[in-house]
C-alpha cells in the first residue's frame, strides 16, 4: 500500500485530532528582552533560557525589542497571553519608566506579574583619562567648585546610567549637565574619544576599556567592591556619598497567569540560578546570580518602584 493510500485508509478522524494539537501545543518559550543584544538582561535571557525551555519541553527563543525606554518590548509581554509561554526579561528600568512616562499605556506594578529575580549587577562611576580625575571624590570637587561645567553622558532618560548619576547629583547636591544620546554604542564613543566627561557604566561593557586604559573607573556603585575590581573602592569609600546604584534583573509574565505556573516557573529558574555554569556565566560580565522567594520578590519590584518615584519626583527629572 502506498503512503497515500495509507493516510487515506486511516481517515480524517485520526488525522484531525493530531493536526490540532499541532496547532495549539506552544512550539516555543518566548524571552521577550526590551533593550538590545549585549545588555544585561540579553545575557540573562540567553544563559536561563535553553535550561528553562528544556525543562518545559520546547525550545525558547530570545527575542529583542528595544524602544522607549524598553517600553516597547514590555507592552508586548503585557499583552500576550497569560499562559507562561511569553516572559519579560527586564531590569529595574522597567520601574524607573513607570514614573518617567506617566502617558505608558500599562502599569508594571498592575498588568505584569513578578516569576523570579535572576541577577544583581553593578554599575561603575567612569571617565577618560583626559579628565584627570582618579576617583570619585575627585569628579565630586570639581562639579561643586564649577556648578554646570562637567557633563556626562547616558543611553537616554530612563535609563540607569542616566538616574544613577541623577542619585549621585542628589547625593551631593551638585550641578552635572546631562547629554542624552541613543543607545549605548554612541554614548560609550563619545565618552572614549574625551566628547563627555564621565558616565555610569555596567561593568561587563567597562572593564575591556578600563584594561585597556581607555577609561579610568572612579568608583563603584554598590554597597561593596567587586570580585573583578577589587582595588576599586566603592562610592562611598572615593568621598561620594552613600550612592547604591546596583541593579537587578527579572522575570515577568503577563498579568492574571495561574498560580501554579507561576510557582513552576519560579523553581526551575531558581534552579538554574543555581547552577555552578550560569554561575560562572554571569560572574565573568560581572553581575550576580542571585534567587529569592517570590514574595520577596514581589516586595522588591514594589519598594524599588517607590525608591525610584521619588526620586524622579524629587529632581524633576523628565523625559525630555
Amino acid at each position: 500500500m502506498n503512503r497515500r493510500s495509507l493516510l487515506a485508509s486511516l481517515g480524517s478522524s485520526v488525522l484531525i485530532p493530531g493536526w490540532a494539537r499541532a496547532q495549539t501545543a506552544p512550539a516555543v518559550l518566548r524571552l521577550v528582552v526590551p533593550f538590545t543584544q549585549g545588555t544585561g538582561m540579553d545575557m540573562v535571557a540567553r544563559t536561563i533560557g535553553p535550561g528553562l525551555g528544556e525543562r518545559m519541553g520546547r525550545a525558547a527563543i530570545v527575542e529583542n525589542r528595544p524602544g522607549a525606554s524598553g517600553n516597547i518590548g514590555s507592552e508586548q509581554v503585557v499583552n500576550a497571553p497569560p499562559d507562561g509561554n511569553t516572559l519579560l526579561v527586564s531590569a529595574n528600568t522597567l520601574l524607573i519608566a513607570r514614573s518617567l512616562y506617566p502617558k505608558m499605556t500599562f502599569d508594571p506594578l498592575v498588568d505584569l506579574t513578578p516569576i523570579a529575580l535572576a541577577s544583581w549587577g553593578q554599575l561603575l562611576l567612569v571617565t577618560h583619562p583626559g579628565t584627570g580625575f582618579r576617583n570619585a571624590g575627585d569628579f565630586i570637587r570639581a562639579a561643586r567648585a564649577k556648578p554646570g561645567a562637567l557633563n556626562y553622558g547616558s543611553p537616554g532618560p530612563g535609563t540607569p546610567h542616566h538616574m544613577s548619576m541623577e542619585m549621585l547629583k542628589g547625593v551631593n547636591q551638585v550641578f552635572i549637565t546631562h547629554i542624552g544620546y541613543r543607545g549605548t554604542a554612541p554614548a560609550v564613543q563619545d565618552l572614549v574619544g574625551g566628547h563627555v566627561d564621565a558616565m555610569f557604566m555596567p561593568i561587563h561593557v567597562a572593564l575591556p576599556l578600563i584594561k585597556a586604559g581607555r577609561l579610568v573607573a572612579l568608583g563603584l556603585g554598590g554597597s561593596s567592591r567587586h570580585a573583578l575590581l577589587p582595588d576599586l573602592p566603592t562610592l562611598a569609600e572615593a568621598g561620594a556619598g552613600e550612592v547604591n546604584v546596583s541593579m537587578w534583573y527579572g522575570f515577568f509574565g503577563p498579568k492574571g497567569m495561574s498560580s501554579d505556573t507561576v510557582t513552576r516557573l519560579h523553581r526551575d529558574i531558581s534552579e538554574l540560578l543555581g547552577s555552578v555554569e550560569v554561575g560562572r556565566a554571569f560572574s565573568t560580565q560581572g553581575m550576580d546570580a542571585a534567587t529569592s522567594s517570590l514574595p520577596d520578590f514581589v516586595k522588591l519590584v514594589r519598594n524599588d518602584a517607590e525608591r525610584w518615584q521619588q526620586l524622579i519626583q524629587a529632581r524633576r527629572i523628565t523625559a525630555d
